[in-house]
């Protein structure tokens, strides 16, 4: 009885086993399915990309040269002003007395020039009239008129009179240049009297206003003073971004950029690269240390034509960007025109096998290992005949986020394999046949598994 039940068993294990030998559960290939991209010419743009601020390309800070009260002020934030109009006014009264005290002074001394040029008129006479006596009396001494006493007088009286002469000239001289001091400090003073009063040096729009009325203000001539305002132009606008060490080798004045506000969700605008700093970031400031990150700033300007038609953002601003709105911006470093493919067919071997990880791991070291020269890098070629791949070495040149420029290995027309990553990586080996699929198929099936 136990050897029949052991017969039916190994019957019943026989059938199933011809039974799924014949559906193809058992003993069927396991075939690999890959995406197929054909080999051609694309237009590659290799970008930077970088965050920063949103900030007028011309702006002015304004503070006041002396402290004070703020006894005037005539604007508000975000008003439009023309160059030289009244802004605010900071209380005079001890630089205004200063200047009338200077005026006084000078009018003082023009006083006393006036009378220097009296005592020289005087002086004048007075060495003429000893002039013409002394000459009379030269003679009558020759003649024996007079006596030698009386010669000496006038003569010493001549001598007086010219020595008092040449003391009123000086006199004058020097009565005119402490006139001119005079009016130095009346300029000066006048000048200080002025800065109390605050014009507006451009033509802008208040975009910062950091007073109120009846401040007490510190001076510029005290440390660092305290800033009035901003006058800024927002008709032309920049972003202000970070670019990092490694990447700023590959920015040139003048590249174009696309430029995404996080306030203009879904809109792109156009931009040119206007400044690129010369030190980064770093330089200068405290508590630097080795391990941080180096950044140089570089300023790129807002095409108006990118958005002289957006519709929203600052109705009351000649743009619609308020200053300090967040933009990420795509500098295009390079373009070229070549044989390109898709950038996750290629591959890097370095002999040991040890480089073709596959998960995030090999997901995140791909990229950077495609621009290290010492890694050999390859591609699977596609054979439709034999549906089998053939690993074949190229040479790449720049790439984007999709594709990466060909130099040497493909010549144009080849069908390379494009996916998945995972087989690419790990799975495809060379002259493995492979079955080719659409990408709509091949994760329809991998969300199927």
């Amino acid at each position: 009885m136990k050897l029949k039940h052991i017969i039916i068993g190994v019957v019943v294990i026989v059938l199933l086993i011809v039974v799924l030998k014949v559906t193809g559960v058992i003993g069927k290939e396991n075939i690999e399915k890959v995406t197929v991209e054909k080999v051609g010419d694309k237009t590659v743009i290799e970008t930077v990309t970088a965050s920063g601020k949103i900030q007028p390309e011309t702006e002015v800070k304004l503070s006041s040269e002396v402290s004070g009260e703020v006894t005037e002020l005539l604007v508000k934030e975000g008003d439009v002003v023309k160059k030289g109009q009244l802004l605010c006014k900071v209380r005079p009264d001890i630089l205004q007395s200063g200047y009338e005290r200077t005026v006084a002074s000078y009018n003082a001394q023009k006083a006393n020039v006036g009378a220097a040029q009296q005592q020289l008129v005087q002086a004048q006479a007075n060495f003429e009239n000893a002039d013409a006596t002394y000459k009379r009396n030269v003679e009558l001494y020759n003649k024996k008129v007079i006596s030698a006493a009386e010669f000496d007088a006038a003569k010493a009286a001549y001598l007086t009179a010219k020595s008092t002469l040449a003391s009123a000239k000086e006199g004058v001289i020097g009565a005119k240049f402490n006139l001119a001091q005079t009016a130095a400090n009346v300029k000066e003073a006048g000048a200080n009297l002025a800065r109390t009063t605050i014009y507006a040096p451009v033509d802008g729009v208040v975009s910062k206003l950091s007073i109120e009325l009846g401040d007490r203000i510190l001076g510029t001539s005290q440390m660092a003073g305290t800033e009035i305002m901003r006058i800024s132009n927002l008709s032309t606008m920049e972003v202000n971004v970070d670019v990092n060490e490694n990447d700023i080798n590959r920015v040139s004045l003048g590249d174009s950029a696309t430029v995404e506000v996080d306030a203009f969700a879904g809109k792109k605008f156009r931009g040119i690269v206007t400044e690129i700093a010369s030190s980064s970031t770093a330089v200068g400031t405290a508590n630097t240390s080795v391990d941080q990150v180096t950044n140089f700033s570089v300023k790129v300007r807002l095409l108006a034509e990118s958005y002289n038609t957006v519709k929203g953002g600052a109705k009351d601003l000649p743009s619609p960007f308020r200053p300090g709105l967040s933009a990420t911006v795509d500098i295009e470093s390079e373009t070229v025109r070549g044989l390109a493919i898709p950038i996750q067919s290629v591959f890097t071997d370095n002999n040991t096998g040890a480089d073709n990880k596959g998960g995030a791991e090999g997901s995140e070291k791909q990229k950077s290992k495609l621009t290290d020269k010492q890694l050999k890098q390859y591609v699977y070629l596609f054979d439709a005949k034999t549906s089998t791949v053939k690993k074949t070495a190229v040479s790449t040149g720049i790439q984007n986020d999709q594709y990466i420029v060909v130099k040497k290995g493909l010549k144009g027309g080849e069908q390379i394999v494009s996916g998945p990553y995972s087989a690419i990586q790990n799975k495809l080996k060379d002259g493995v046949k492979v079955e080719q699929t659409t990408k709509d198929k091949l994760f329809t099936a991998g969300s199927k598994k």
